[in-house]
């Protein structure tokens, strides 16, 4: 029978942290997922334990690849659940029990994303991701990459992560399924996982700016342009002038042609 998820966990000599992640998702309570390990051919003990492991799993590799985001396409190429969530090997499920909680939450929506609890050095932060989201959401910020479960059906259609980016791939398939496809979503008002404060993503600040930046440069210039106009037109609004235009139209009409240019 079909699982409805599919959990994909990638690793690369991250021992430690994987054996965190793998007891997070074997000890569920509700268990009715398939469970994927691609593991990038690691030297520190990690393919041992995913192999003494391997009866908690439906499918694991441990060999080469050439980056995070392959490992993931790996991931979902083999992968046969209809939502897929990646908990990357350090991160946990929030609880226990979490999956059976929530699982029924996973209705027909392209993506279904929750909260985060943030795990730094010494303490911890529940961060709490807006109820609505479009594309300016991910001009300044994202959802959460191992809090939200993404319909397999979305890379069928608009393809899979980008492996030329090294940091932020996951965060420009979200931008661009949302932005430009105007993929369904819904919030959850609920913790699903906690991410560790330190990944690449989050150590390498100014990978992650200037990837986004030619992201943004190549992809969405015409929605950055947009947002630019916006902001201005807010900001120059309160002038008597402005307020004046307005009342004629005449701002309604730069802000409909810039949207249909």
């Amino acid at each position: 029978m079909k699982k409805k998820i599919s959990i994909i966990t990638i690793n690369y000599n991250n021992l430690e942290g994987l054996k965190r992640t793998v007891q997070s998702v074997v000890n569920q309570t509700w268990k009715e997922f398939e469970y994927i390990i691609i593991d990038g051919g690691s030297s520190d003990g990690s393919a041992d334990y995913i192999e003494s492991q391997n009866h908690y799993f439906d499918y694991w590799v441990s060999e080469k690849d050439s980056g995070i985001y392959n490992a993931m396409n790996k991931g979902i190429k083999v992968a046969t659940g209809e939502y897929l969530l990646f908990l990357n090997s350090g991160d946990e499920l929030y609880t226990k029990t979490v999956l059976y909680e929530n699982n029924s939450q996973i209705h027909t929506e392209d993506l279904l994303y929750f909260d985060i609890c943030q795990v730094f050095e010494t303490t911890t932060n529940i961060y709490n991701f807006k109820d609505k989201i479009n594309y300016r959401t991910f001009l300044n910020g994202t959802i959460g990459h191992p809090t939200t479960f993404i319909k397999k059906e979305l890379f069928q259609k608009y393809g899979l992560y980008d492996e030329q980016l090294k940091i932020v791939s996951d965060w420009k398939f979200f931008f661009v399924v949302v932005a430009k496809f105007n993929a369904s979503n819904r919030k959850v008002n609920n913790i699903l996982s906690k991410f560790y404060m330190d990944g690449l993503s989050t150590t390498n600040k100014s990978q992650v700016s200037l990837e986004r930046n030619n992201v943004l440069k190549s992809e969405f210039y015409d929605f950055v342009r947009l947002n630019d106009l916006e902001i201005l037109l807010n900001s120059l609004n309160k002038s008597r002038t402005i307020k004046f235009l307005n009342k004629l139209g005449l701002l309604e009409y730069v802000k409909n042609y810039n949207t249909l240019k």
